[in-house]
């Protein structure tokens, strides 16, 4: 039984590479295949809901963990709408943010912690990942489920303002109209915040941030540049609410910019900057305490 198990978590890895697709990081097909989902989600039988027909979710007869080993949603909270989020979706992120052992991981949100468990397999024993949960209940599931991972911690609290010390990544799982300053103080020379961007309808992009390799030698010569960020859209996204991270105006702005778009796929934004644009700035979106540069058209 342990050995078809294993098979088919190797199964179910080798398809995310294909969905995601994964192009970049093989060691995150591996970090999926290690990870055993139905430890994070409770006994079944399991609420499944497929995104080909997202209103229609139904029930698995039974509590076999072979149920759980596909590319869908898998309900945690009925109630409040809580899933455990599509695993293609992260699959395909942490591949867009070259992760590596030994980094320094600040999850936000981490629900019941099986994402938490697949960066810390990515990350390795070397690496060291804090998750934080605002949920206490789920906090505590959390921090149950990942015993198995000693370089994890998990702190029930809010993600927006728990400082975690300077981090090489930080991955959002909950969607803002903007970052917490916090975010962009703690990121190491090189590092990469991913947030997703949304709406009150909860869509929006996925906002990959990346602090300037040379950024501490840079401070020196030129003070200016701890406010400025590259910046780039790594996809579409629909996401359940980050508690304090919306503004009702900011929102607003945001589906305009959106809807200017009038269907193109890809975001034109190059640059994120702290602070407020002055007059001849090239704004294509501005929130709470930071704008996103227009990319120049050609």
């Amino acid at each position: 039984m342990a050995e078809d198990m294993t098979e088919l978590r190797r199964w179910y890895a080798e398809d995310l590479r294909l969905r995601a697709p994964i192009r970049r990081n093989p060691a995150i097909v591996a970090a999926f295949a290690a990870v055993p989902r139905e430890r994070f989600l409770g006994r079944g039988p399991w609420r499944i809901i497929a995104e080909s027909d997202l209103d229609c979710p139904f029930l698995t007869p039974d509590g076999d963990a072979r149920w759980v080993y596909h590319d869908v949603l898998v309900t945690i909270d009925v109630a409040r709408g809580l899933n455990n989020g599509v695993p293609r979706l992260w699959a395909g992120i942490f591949d867009h943010l070259d992760l590596a052992r030994g980094q320094r991981v600040l999850q936000v949100g981490a629900g019941t912690g099986y994402y938490t468990a697949v960066l810390a397999e990515i990350t390795g024993p070397e690496g060291r990942v804090v998750a934080v949960e605002v949920d206490d209940a789920l906090a505590e599931r959390a921090r149950a489920n990942l015993s198995a991972w000693p370089q994890v911690e998990v702190v029930a609290g809010d993600g927006r303002t728990h400082d975690a010390g300077e981090v090489d990544r930080i991955i959002v799982f909950a969607g803002s109209t903007h970052p917490a300053p916090l975010w962009l103080d703690r990121l190491a020379a090189g590092g990469q915040l991913m947030m997703p961007l949304t709406t009150d309808n909860r869509w929006g992009f996925l906002l990959r941030v990346t602090q300037r390799a040379d950024h501490d030698t840079n401070l020196i010569l030129m003070p200016w540049a701890r406010d400025r960020f590259d910046a780039a859209s790594i996809g579409r996204v629909g996401i359940f609410p980050c508690l304090g991270g919306r503004d009702a105006k900011a929102a607003k702005r945001l589906e305009e910019a959106l809807r200017s778009l009038a269907g193109r796929a890809d975001i034109p934004i190059a640059a994120l900057h702290r602070g407020e644009p002055g007059p001849e700035a090239q704004v294509w979106y501005h929130g709470p305490g930071f704008w996103l540069e227009h990319k120049p058209t050609d």
